[in-house]
């Protein structure tokens, strides 16, 4: 089926589903006294397309239902039932529409994937075509080129032998002037002899005359030609260029491929997409593509080796599936014809995407600005980078369609911005060579005030803390200082722990729970404050104090050990903690009464962690990701 039909069908399945949409749409107010009847006519008419088929070879084509409703006027006494029946019958008119649409939708992307799989064999083919071309071009360019050779050789031979017949033929010719030019000398001494008069000059010559004569006819004359006038003919050797002519329907063996390097965005967590390339003109039937996972403590035994596997195809390019998730695996490739095996290829590393990120929310924090989010890799290979993905939370609590990404963040954590007052569904992806993982778990974060945890590396070894990591208990047993696990976060002297606060200059806000009669330090303190050193009595804490004495309850505001003289009459059950980086303050209220307690005023140089001591057994609270009321930073 062309696609122009089935796009051009589809779309006048729209408009007929918009005609019909628009006329149940009118109301009779709209239409003309005598628009009635016409008006149930054409519904009758659209209801009679209630379905309609797709086939291979044509477009769109209607078929009546046999069960719709007659045409004819006969149908204006139909009451109210009937008309709801039409509507039920239009409706489900309407979702076989959709489903047929949506079947031919997914028609047509199995259409448009085949003709582009049509389009890969096509290049294939006429890339085999053009190497075979050449193929037989090059074998006839050397079979011309040594026949030509032949021939010059031939040329040559025949050359040097009729060179040697002449000069044969010339020599006897030679010999048989000289010959001829001896006899006619001794016949015109003969006969001078046989005209001389004086008798006595005949008797003194003709005797040696007759000697030379008799000299000379001993002298046998060769008469015989001294070469044959017939040229050889050798058998010409025609071996070579019989073997480069059978050698045209024979193919030589294909070179060694070369597989390339992996492309970004080829892999998924089971399955890898390898292409290489074949740079001869060889002729090849299949490729044999072999890999077996990398394994870091592989023994170097050949018997513990990895499996290896192989998958045999046509193409240069293959998926391989059926893979581990954060693997590197090793391939090569060879090529095969009708003539052999060519060598393997040299062997390329390819990576699997990363398994999902854990994240870590016990040490996720945030603010009204912002949120510190990290996370572990869980990966045992590199991993390039990370993406985090973040989209606002609906009033249902559900993901909204806006989204955000926040790509190449290169370590576990990372500070996203955000807006007040809203909830957030937060997860990341890591990101090799291969393309990036499946998303992590979602977490949600919202930024309707300050939240923290406490940090569990810097409680003093008596504390303990609540699996949630808000609230932190001081047992009446005392440990022994061999037995306590210390080190430098660690608290030794002051039983305290610091909150883990995200790193944002601006406004921070979080409430206390404190029981009557537990001694308590509450406030802030720079994280590298003196573990053994107690809150508020040095330069790098600033704290809120409750000392139980026998006749009251004692408050003090206590930094680098010196605190204002104040009274508090009312007992505060849960304290405010107001920090503004802006300003340079640091204020507490007691929160059941809105009153303000005491301010320090100080220029903070680093960011400050909330910190928490308790001085006799008890416990505390921390109550955060509130908002923060509006009297707290008037």
């Amino acid at each position: 089926m062309d696609l122009c039909e089935i796009r051009g069908g589809r779309l006048d399945v729209i408009t007929e589903e918009a005609e019909h949409q628009e006329l149940l749409s009118r109301g009779p107010s709209t239409m003309d006294p005598h628009s009635g009847a016409s008006d149930r006519g054409r519904r009758a008419n659209i209801s009679t397309f209630q379905r309609f088929s797709v086939d291979t070879d044509d477009s769109l084509r209607f078929e009546p239902c046999e069960d719709s409703p007659s045409t004819t006027g006969a149908e204006d006494g139909l009451d109210e039932d009937d008309d709801d029946d039409d509507v039920f019958k239009e409706g489900e008119t309407e979702t076989e529409i959709v489903t047929t649409r949506n079947q031919l939708q997914g028609k047509v992307v199995e259409m448009e994937n085949f003709a582009g799989h049509l389009e890969e064999i096509f290049l294939t083919v006429e890339e085999s075509f053009g190497r075979k071309e050449q193929h037989l071009e090059q074998h006839y360019n050397d079979v011309l080129l040594t026949l030509s050779q032949r021939y010059d050789e031939r040329a040559a031979g025949l050359e040097e032998e009729k060179k040697s017949k002449l000069e044969a033929l010339y020599r006897q010719l030679l010999t048989c002037g000289r010959a001829l030019d001896a006899s006619k000398e001794l016949i015109e001494a003969a006969q001078e002899v046989h005209r001389s008069r004086d008798k006595r000059l005949f008797l003194q010559t003709v005797m040696p005359t007759m000697k030379r004569m008799e000299e000379f006819a001993k002298d046998e004359v060769d008469l015989t030609l001294s070469t044959r006038l017939e040229f050889d003919t050798p058998i010409a050797d025609l071996a070579d260029v019989k073997t480069m002519m059978d050698s045209i329907n024979v193919v030589p063996a294909p070179s060694a491929p070369v597989i390339n390097p992996q492309l970004p965005g080829s892999a998924t967590q089971t399955s890898l997409r390898v292409c290489w390339s074949l740079f001869s003109d060889d002729t090849v039937e299949y490729y044999e593509l072999y890999y077996r996972p990398v394994l870091e403590d592989t023994p170097a035994d050949s018997t513990c080796a990895p499996h290896v596997s192989k998958v045999k195809v046509k193409e240069t390019h293959c998926t391989v599936t059926g893979l581990l998730p954060d693997a590197q695996y090793e391939l090569w490739v060879t090529a095969t014809n009708t003539t052999g095996i060519s060598p393997a290829s040299e062997k390329a590393l390819y990576m699997t995407v990363p398994s999902p990120p854990v994240i870590k929310q016990r040490e996720c924090s945030s603010c009204p600005e912002a949120a510190m989010l990290r996370w572990e890799s869980g990966n045992t290979n590199p991993v390039d980078s990370y993406t985090v993905e973040l989209s606002e939370m609906g009033a249902d609590g559900t993901e909204s369609g806006v989204s955000e990404s926040i790509v190449a963040v290169p370590t576990c954590q990372c500070l996203i911005q955000l807006q007040a007052g809203r909830g957030y569904l937060i997860s990341v992806r890591a990101v090799n060579i291969g393309g990036p993982s499946d998303r992590s778990d979602v977490i949600t974060v919202s930024t309707t005030g300050t939240f923290f945890r406490l940090l569990e590396d810097t409680a003093h070894p008596c504390l303990s803390l609540s699996e949630d990591g808000f609230t932190m208990f001081y047992g009446d047993e005392e440990l022994p200082i061999g037995s306590m696990a210390l080190d430098d976060r660690t608290f030794t002297r002051c039983v305290a722990v610091l909150g883990d606060l995200i790193p944002v200059r601006g406004r921070h806000y979080w409430e206390v729970e404190v029981d009557y009669g537990t001694e308590f330090r509450i406030g802030v303190a720079y994280e590298d404050t003196d573990r053994s050193s107690y809150l508020g009595a040095n330069n790098t804490s600033w704290c809120m104090r409750h000392i139980v004495t026998p006749s009251r309850h004692k408050y003090e505001f206590l930094h680098n050990g010196w605190s204002p003289d104040l009274r508090i009459t009312v007992n505060p059950e849960r304290i405010g903690v107001a920090l503004d980086y802006e300003t340079g303050t640091l204020s507490f209220f007691n929160v059941a009464l809105e009153q303000h307690l005491h301010t320090f005023n100080c220029h903070f140089q680093t960011y400050v962690q909330p910190c928490f001591s308790l001085d006799n057994p008890g416990a505390l609270t921390v109550h955060n990701s509130i908002e923060a009321p509006q009297y707290m930073f008037v």
